[in-house]
C-alpha cells in the first residue's frame, strides 16, 4: 500500500460557502461546526457558508473558518475509513494536521487558533509590513537580494512554496526594494493582500504574547506523526509549544516538508480543506505523485474513489 499525507491548507483559501454541501451531507461536519460555534461563542458556521466576505477574511474570522472547514472535512474522511501515514499544514493548517493527529483536541486547538488570530491581526497595527510572492527566482539568489533589500526595510522569507516561488515578509520599504531587485534579476513579484508581515519578524511580539497559551496545553504525541512548518521533520509532543511558537515569525519550509514525506515514502497527498493551492504545490514540488483534494461533495465523492483503491 502507498503511504498517504493529509495536507491542510492555511489563511487565504477561504471563500464563502465553503463546506455547505458537507454540511448538508454529512452528520460529522455537522457536530464539528457546532461544536465550534459553541467554542468560539459565536456562529463561524453562519460565516463560511453565507459570509459576507470582508468578515470571513478577516484574520480574526478567517483562521477559525479554516481550520473548522478543515476538521469537518478530515471528520468525514475519516467516517469513511480514511486514515493518513502522515500530516501536515501550511503555516495556520498546522493546527488542523495537530488536531487530527490527536496532539490536541478540537476544542482545545480551536481556542488556541482563536487566540493565534487575534494577536497576528493586532501585531502590525500601523500596516508598515506587507508580502509578495517571488517567482522565478532560486533560494541561494533571493537570500542576496534579502539582504540587499533589508538595507532600506527589513524583508525575509516568510514561505519556501515550491521550486521558483517564495514568498517574502517585511517592511513595506523593503518589500518594494525587493521588487526592484526581483525584476533586474529576472523574476516576477506578485504583492499579495493580506494584513500584515506574516512569518517575519514584524511577528515577533504577537508569538511572544501567544507563547504562554502554547505551554498550558497538554500536548499528545502526534499520531500519525505531524511535519513542522519550521523543520521540516516530525515534531514530537515535547517540541510542539516551541514549534508552534516560532512558526508565527519563521519561514514556513514547505517545499522541504513534501520533499521529507516523500523521501518516506508518501506517494498520495490529500488536501483537506477549501481551496486547490496545497495541490498545486504538490504538483509542481513532486512531479511523480498523486493528489486528490476534498472540498466539497464532487471532490470528497472523486477522492473517495481513488483512495480506497490506495
Amino acid at each position: 500500500m502507498r503511504k498517504i499525507a493529509f495536507i491542510f491548507p492555511g489563511q487565504g483559501s477561504q471563500h464563502v460557502g465553503m463546506a455547505k454541501e458537507i454540511y448538508d451531507n454529512y452528520s460529522e461536519a455537522q457536530a464539528v461546526f457546532k461544536e465550534a460555534d459553541q467554542v468560539l461563542g459565536r456562529s463561524i458556521s453562519k460565516l463560511c457558508f453565507e459570509g459576507p466576505e470582508d468578515q470571513l477574511k478577516d484574520t480574526r474570522n478567517a483562521q477559525p473558518a479554516i481550520v473548522t472547514t478543515s476538521i469537518a472535512l478530515m471528520r468525514v474522511l475519516q467516517g469513511e475509513g480514511i486514515k493518513p501515514d502522515y500530516c501536515a499544514g501550511h503555516s495556520l493548517g498546522e493546527y488542523s494536521a495537530l488536531i487530527t493527529s490527536a496532539a490536541i483536541s478540537f476544542p482545545v486547538g480551536l481556542e488556541l487558533v482563536q487566540t493565534r488570530s487575534r494577536l497576528m491581526a493586532d501585531a502590525d497595527p500601523a500596516q508598515q509590513g506587507a508580502m509578495a510572492a517571488i517567482l522565478g527566482i532560486d533560494r541561494n539568489t533571493l537570500a542576496g537580494l534579502l539582504q540587499e533589500a533589508s538595507a532600506v526595510g527589513k524583508v525575509e522569507a516568510a514561505n519556501y512554496n515550491c521550486p521558483g516561488q517564495i514568498v517574502a515578509s517585511g517592511a513595506k520599504n523593503g518589500i518594494t526594494k525587493l521588487q526592484e531587485l526581483v525584476s533586474t534579476n529576472g523574476g516576477k513579484v506578485i504583492p499579495l493582500a493580506v494584513s500584515g508581515a506574516f512569518h517575519s519578524s514584524f511577528m515577533q511580539k504577537a508569538a511572544d504574547a501567544f507563547r504562554p497559551e502554547l505551554e498550558k496545553v497538554q500536548w499528545n504525541e502526534p499520531a500519525p506523526p505531524v511535519i513542522a512548518n519550521v523543520s521540516a521533520l516530525p515534531a514530537g509532543r515535547t517540541l510542539l509549544a516551541d514549534s508552534l511558537y516560532r512558526q508565527i515569525f519563521s519561514s514556513v519550509l514547505w517545499e522541504d516538508s513534501l520533499n521529507h514525506l516523500w523521501n518516506h515514502g508518501v506517494r498520495m497527498f490529500v488536501e483537506v480543506g477549501p481551496g486547490k493551492v496545497l495541490s498545486g504545490l504538490v504538483k509542481k514540488t513532486l512531479k511523480d505523485a498523486t493528489f486528490v483534494n476534498c472540498e466539497d461533495l464532487s471532490s470528497i465523492k472523486k477522492a473517495l474513489a481513488i483512495l480506497r483503491e490506495v
